[in-house]
């Protein structure tokens, strides 16, 4: 059977069981192969995809130790990149709602109104209250650029406390402030939230403070060290 044949022909895509995740990988591994694989070594990954119809008796068989000393040999950054797919695609089949990944600045006290009343029931929202030169804040606002990314379906919101039209309620003693919010209920009001942190304080340690009371959800499936690993990969 001749190269391009082989390239049009439809693999089978198996998802369930111990069998299902192996005809995957076969298939992931058949797409992934660099084509500067000599021949040989393509044919044996074109038969552990998609065996053809004389080999029907070979599709549900174990895999054979050839075969497993052939992905052995092959780029483990392969499975590092199939692996991943995996957990993404169990991802958004177990996420709900809208993704954020990003913090949302509020102009106005109305849009602080909005976000909290508008929101999914099932959103969490935080939202920083701020000012200008308050020790702490600048370094809050960045922490939670960080959480933003991790928690993307948390929606993270930042105010100046001037924009909300009570700049009484939130004087620079009581800066930064955390108000955590879900189907229009306050869940937390942490107000100088610094006290209760270092000095010099990481998104971690924010994390971990909201941690204490049950407030996030679970963080994001990611392979980070993956992602690090793959940085030279060319698609």
């Amino acid at each position: 059977m001749s190269g391009p044949a082989l390239e049009e022909e439809d693999l089978p895509a198996n998802h369930t069981g111990p069998k299902g995740v192996i005809n995957d990988w076969r298939r992931f591994k058949l797409d992934s192969v660099d084509q500067t694989v000599p021949h040989n070594k393509r044919e044996l990954l074109r038969q552990m995809s998609s065996p053809r119809e004389d080999d029907k008796d070979r599709v549900n068989r174990k895999m054979s130790v050839q075969e497993y000393e052939m992905i052995q040999d092959e780029d483990e950054r392969c499975l590092k990149r199939y692996r991943k797919n995996c957990m993404q695609e169990m991802h958004e089949r177990l996420s709900f709602g809208p993704r954020f990944e990003e913090v949302h600045e509020l102009e106005s006290g109305e849009a602080f109104l909005e976000v909290i009343e508008q929101e999914h029931r099932l959103t969490l929202v935080v939202v920083h209250v701020y000012q200008h030169g308050v020790k702490g804040c600048e370094q809050m606002n960045s922490c939670l650029d960080c959480l933003a990314l991790e928690y993307s379906s948390v929606k993270f919101c930042r105010i100046d406390a001037v924009a909300t039209g009570a700049a009484e309620r939130f004087s620079s003693e009581v800066l930064p402030a955390l108000l955590l919010y879900k189907a229009g209920e306050l869940l937390g009001n942490f107000l100088a939230v610094t006290k209760h942190l270092n000095e010099e304080f990481f998104a971690t340690e924010v994390e971990a403070f909201l941690n204490q009371y049950g407030l996030l959800p679970e963080k994001d499936i990611a392979a980070c060290a993956d992602d690090e690993d793959d940085g030279g990969d060319v698609d």
